[in-house]
């Protein structure tokens, strides 16, 4: 029976509430919210989404889950040891058994009927829990992949840039050979992380939910991974629902409230299981997410490092005499892309200003310098034919380095 809940679905004192528990010598804060008086409640542990939450961000969701009669711990996310270029899915996992064995001690829970709950990257995380203790009793998640972190990644990038009108060889860039040498050079933490396995392993039932316009988790590849290889599932597709099931126009946009159904769904079926597995259609999606390949030898992140180095040493030196336009060009080039690049990585794309067809007018300014380091390469070569100087040479070295670089990442391409 499904408890109703009047008053504000929060303990009776903050003090009755807060919970402490300690993984990996972390001590982790939380708050259990519930409804007053409840016996016997199922519990969830909500598990976080990728990057720093507190538990006031999971606030609204634990609140009404106790207007469904459900127990629910929310808590602040680990700081240590966890980054954007650092984290363990593993030690996240272990935090969120350590928040379950908390839950599982209240004097309001039914320690039988705890589960995990996880948004996103807590859809990789809330099924690893499981797969490692029989004390979890379900699993619920929003949002889950089916895929490794970096294919996700590499779609959802892709999304991002074409949303905001650009096409070609930036996209190309940013989603795929960006991607590969984020992952190929450490920077990228369980970007080979594969959630097949542990899904397969699971015995307790999942719940998954998607929004149909995600543009962060392909959701049709998610909706199909989930039932092949969970197995007890019931799968659900929210048509006009996002990422983390808000209402939504386009999938980037975000209403207010949640998808209708989806608090009501979460509490009938956490109070109530079905004994049978069942699923929702895939939604469609406009492409399928593509693996990203490792690197091959000429594509190393050192080698790529030795590059750059060769290319800003060789353009600078050609500063201290004339003809400088090599020089000029190929430095501003450079340094320009490696703006743009940090820019593609921390803003997705909005950080870069105005579009015109199709490029970002950054991007289009490097297209049109790396041409002119091409023309100015041509002229350097036809002048060091004639005089034979060192100094040219080892400008002239530059600009022929800088056109496999250029035509690498994508300067040089339409």
């Amino acid at each position: 029976m499904i408890l109703a809940v009047t008053a504000l679905a929060s303990p009776a004192s903050a003090a009755d509430g807060d919970v402490t528990f300690e993984n990996d010598g972390v001590t982790l804060h939380g708050t259990v919210v519930a409804p007053p008086g409840g016996t016997k409640l199922p519990g969830i542990v909500m598990v976080h989404g990728s990057g720093e939450h507190s538990r006031e961000d999971y606030r609204d969701q634990a609140e009404a889950f106790a207007r469904q009669g459900i127990a629910t711990l929310i808590y602040d996310k680990r700081t240590e040891g966890y980054s954007q270029f650092s984290r363990s899915y593993s030690t996240l996992a272990d935090d969120a058994l350590a928040a379950v064995e908390a839950l599982r001690k209240r004097p309001e829970v039914d320690p039988a009927r705890v589960g995990v709950w996880g948004l996103s990257e807590g859809g990789w995380v809330a099924p690893l829990a499981a797969s490692r203790s029989s004390d979890v009793a379900f699993v619920v998640t929003l949002g889950a992949n089916g895929v490794e972190p970096s294919r996700q990644q590499a779609w959802a990038i892709e999304n991002q840039l074409r949303r905001l009108g650009m096409t070609g060889s930036i996209v190309g860039m940013a989603s795929s050979t960006m991607m590969r040498q984020l992952v190929g050079g450490g920077v990228f933490p369980e970007a080979r992380y594969d959630p097949v396995p542990v899904l397969k392993s699971l015995r307790q039932p999942v719940l998954g939910l998607w929004g149909a316009k995600d543009v962060l988790t392909p959701p049709g590849e998610a909706v199909r991974i989930f039932r092949d290889s969970v197995a007890h599932h019931t799968l659900r597709v929210f048509p006009d629902a996002q990422h983390q099931l808000r209402r939504t126009t386009d999938g980037f946009d975000k209403l207010d409230g949640y998808a209708p159904g989806y608090v009501e769904l979460v509490g009938s079926w956490v109070n109530h299981p079905p004994t049978a597995s069942s699923a929702d259609a895939p939604p469609s999606q406009d492409r399928p997410s593509v693996s990203v390949t490792p690197l091959r030898w000429y594509e190393s992140t050192w080698l790529q490092l030795a590059v750059l180095v060769v290319l800003l040493v060789a353009f600078a030196f050609g500063l201290f005499r004339r003809p400088r336009w090599l020089s000029v060009t190929g430095l501003l080039t450079v340094l320009g892309f490696l703006v743009v690049d940090v820019l593609l990585q921390t803003t997705m794309g909005k950080g870069l200003g105005p579009v015109v067809a199709g490029r970002p007018l950054p991007w289009l300014a490097l297209q049109l310098l790396s041409l002119g380091v091409v023309a100015a390469t041509i002229a350097t070569g036809l002048a060091w034919w004639r005089q034979r100087s060192v100094r040219l040479g080892i400008t002239l070295a530059g600009g022929v380095v800088f056109i496999p670089w250029a035509i690498y990442w994508g300067l040089l391409a339409i």
